[in-house]
């Protein structure tokens, strides 16, 4: 994870996921906030204990620089999908006391009407967090809760899968919980590894469509989750349209026919309801290889948009639908 100029503070204190027709940046930071390594571990006390003789004070380094952390956090807010699964994966779920409104993973996640784009410092500071953890800095909200003496640790959106392990253990840091971090991090990149290895050799050099809604938007090799595909040995057929849209270009329908891909992933398959059976009726979609050889996976918005965890879940995924 690229280090940042340092910014000390300490926690010492005084007294839905937007439509692809968006413009191209909204959609941007809407997708990477929104949208089972771990299983939705809720951090039950055994781990809060184990993990309780960390050695604090902590110093981590995020986006914003460098907080350091006087005591265990036993009051975190999330503003972040994928910081919410990292923590409840690393057993800190049972430290987290609020999170936002498109935090739907796991379960008991404690879902409130706080929002990560348009975040309110006054409504977060109502839940006296010890920590805050979120994922960009929206309406200045960094600075907002730093003058509420809030300690803040920004993980802005990850570009690479090494940028997922290292926010994974930077939590784990900051929690308490660094042993669980380093094996949910063990884990995560055994199952990628597997995943990679599972698929037959010729895969290497087949193309990929990645869907993020029925628009054609897409996403190019600079993106996370075009780093998976170049994992296995995918190249994908956004690329060339995605240098001058920031990684997420709107292709057409004639591209997309003309490019031919081998796998296409629909990751609009919750909010717009798309499906193997709904590309197949796109006009002349139907002679596209991944169509006509039965390659269409159709993803989890959430996982197949989030940098967590479940980066390990979508990985496999992948690769079924390649050795299928």
């Amino acid at each position: 994870m690229p280090r940042f100029p340092s910014r000390p503070r300490t926690t010492a204190r005084e007294p839905r996921r937007v439509h692809p027709a968006a413009l191209p940046a909204l959609l941007l930071a809407l997708l990477l906030s929104v949208t089972a390594c771990g299983s939705g571990d809720s951090g039950g006390d055994s781990a809060a204990e184990t993990s309780g003789s960390a050695s604090f004070p902590v110093t981590v380094t995020g986006s914003n620089g460098e907080i350091t952390l006087e005591e265990q956090p036993r009051s975190i807010v999330s503003l972040s999908p994928s910081a919410t699964e990292m923590l409840f994966a690393i057993g800190a779920g049972d430290q987290v006391e609020a999170v936002d409104d498109y935090s739907n993973f796991p379960e008991d996640a404690p879902v409130t009407d706080l929002s990560g784009f348009t975040p309110n410092a006054e409504a977060i500071a109502g839940y006296e967090p010890d920590l805050v953890v979120l994922s960009n800095d929206q309406n200045g909200i960094v600075d907002a809760l730093d003058a509420l003496s809030v300690p803040t640790l920004l993980l802005e959106a990850a570009v690479s899968v090494d940028d997922t392990y290292a926010q994974i253990e930077t939590l784990g840091e900051a929690t308490g919980h660094p042993e669980e971090a380093d094996e949910v991090v063990s884990e995560v990149q055994e199952r990628i590894a597997d995943a990679v290895a599972s698929v037959p050799e010729d895969v290497q050099g087949m193309t990929v469509y990645h869907e993020l809604g029925p628009e054609l938007y897409s996403a190019d090799s600079s993106t996370f989750v075009g780093s998976i595909y170049a994992m296995f040995g995918l190249e994908n057929i956004a690329d060339g349209p995605g240098e001058a849209a920031g990684g997420y270009p709107q292709l057409s329908p004639e591209y997309v026919v003309g490019e031919a891909p081998d796998l296409i992933v629909l990751a609009d398959t919750k909010c717009c309801e798309q499906s193997a059976a709904t590309v197949a009726q796109r006009p002349a979609f139907g002679t596209i290889p991944a169509v006509a050889e039965g390659r269409v996976l159709e993803a989890d918005d959430d996982i197949a948009s989030r940098w967590g965890p479940r980066i390990a879940d979508f990985a496999e995924a992948v690769a079924e639908s390649l050795q299928g």
